[in-house]
């Protein structure tokens, strides 16, 4: 019995060894390597400008100023710490007068008709961080950007075009524009302008 006991121990001892290797060395080298290969996705996505890193192209930020394309409101003021909906439901009456608060805002700033200011415009996403606008909603601040960078309105319709995602997995989705790196792109276009 005795016998049979030790068996069954040196049996479990190497089971935890071999699983210790597969599981704790040779799974996290496969994944460490495989993010090193595919290190644009792994390594948060920085975007840089001048040589320093301005922010991420997963991750939504806040732009302000007439010179900005706009991003989505977002109920945490961007903290990547706090990313969470502001689980206020459709009917809530605080919601809706924050939306239509903002709705007027946009308008006003966009020099637009309340009716065309796009849901995303008003409302935050999910994690309150999502680095892109709709479509709808940048076009109505090219003239706004155009103007306050000195640029053509042509030109800031291109950079909206050129910084548009399509679909994922090309049917899921709607097309969305990145907000960060648009506004890089107006603030390049600007230098160049007025250098």
């Amino acid at each position: 019995m005795l016998k049979d006991f030790g068996r069954q121990s040196l049996a479990g001892l190497r089971i935890l060894l071999v699983f210790t290797v597969i599981l704790g060395v040779a799974y996290p080298a496969a994944v460490w390597g495989v993010g090193r290969t595919v290190h644009h996705q792994t390594d948060g996505q920085p975007i840089t400008t001048d040589g320093r890193v301005v922010g991420s192209a997963i991750i939504g930020q806040n732009f302000t100023g007439e010179e900005w394309f706009h991003s989505r409101p977002s109920p945490n003021d961007y903290d990547t710490l706090a990313s969470a909906p502001s689980n206020l439901g459709p009917s809530n009456t605080d919601l809706l007068a924050l939306i239509e608060e903002r709705r007027a805002e946009v308008a006003r700033t966009e020099s637009v008709d309340p009716s065309d200011v796009p849901p995303d415009a008003v409302t935050a996403s999910g994690s309150g961080l999502d680095p892109h606008i709709s479509v709808a909603y940048a076009r109505i601040q090219v003239e706004r950007v155009a103007k306050a960078n000195g640029l053509g309105v042509a030109a800031v319709r291109q950079m909206v075009a050129n910084n548009t995602d399509g679909r994922s997995l090309g049917f899921l989705g709607e097309p969305g524009v990145n907000v960060l790196r648009l506004n890089v792109d107006v603030k390049d276009a600007a230098t160049q302008t007025a250098g």
